[in-house]
């Protein structure tokens, strides 16, 4: 299943050499934007250039558009099995879908393997446009999505165990449900979440309603009445 995650965009300055090809010169530095339309890093981008003033007279500094408040997901920390959709402004041999292999790490063309695991997607576009600013692409825009989730593990007395892709907002009841619901020999108050990062693995007993989240292994027990 295919989610919208968070955007990050990282929108670069325009200097007067640039005037012609890239719009009024005079910007500020560049700033790092998270798109909150739903739309993911096409319209992300949009947003930061389609979306700007008309051209000025040369000379002219035109304002740039102000930065959207970032989504609530935007802190989220990527991690192996995560897909994204990373698109470079005007580079469509960059532009693609990249999975992070088990090392934390997705390879692009240029620049190869760009650490991953543990970054949000704004820290990651941040450092894919300097990486491609260091003697690549004189003033590169990049803007990364998750395109889908690392899937979660559902083991134990339910219907059909297995790993599953991972839906936004899921709790232990919705995926129990996702695996064919309870078995019949189910202890439906005793289920087990291990949810690992880089502070290590972390194991507990939860209520139903608990939150899982991509990655996380969920363990039903077996009652003996």
């Amino acid at each position: 299943m295919q989610t919208a995650g968070p955007v990050a965009v990282v929108a670069p300055p325009r200097s007067d050499l640039d005037y012609m090809a890239y719009g009024a010169p005079g910007a500020p530095p560049p700033v790092v934007v998270a798109d909150t339309s739903g739309g993911g890093a096409i319209s992300a981008l949009r947003s930061s250039f389609a979306a700007a003033p008309a051209p000025m007279p040369v000379g002219y500094a035109a304002p740039m558009p102000m930065p959207v408040a970032a989504r609530h997901d935007a802190s989220y920390r990527l991690d192996a099995g995560d897909k994204l959709r990373v698109v470079v402004y005007g580079q469509e041999g960059l532009t693609n879908t990249y999975a992070i292999d088990a090392g934390g790490s997705i390879t692009l063309p240029l620049i190869g393997a760009v650490p991953a695991r543990g970054r949000t997607t704004a820290g990651l576009a941040a450092d894919i446009a300097a990486r491609l600013r260091n003697g690549y692409i004189r003033e590169p825009s990049v803007a990364v999505e998750i395109e889908s989730y690392r899937p979660f593990f559902i083991l134990g007395e339910v219907t059909a165990p297995g790993q599953y892709p991972y839906v936004p907002n899921m709790t232990v009841e919705s995926a129990v449900a996702i695996a064919g619901g309870f078995s019949p020999r189910a202890k439906r108050d005793v289920v087990t979440i291990t949810h690992n990062d880089a502070g290590g693995s972390m194991r507990m007993v939860v209520p139903l309603g608990t939150p899982v989240g991509p990655g996380d292994t969920v363990f039903v027990g077996e009652r003996w009445f």
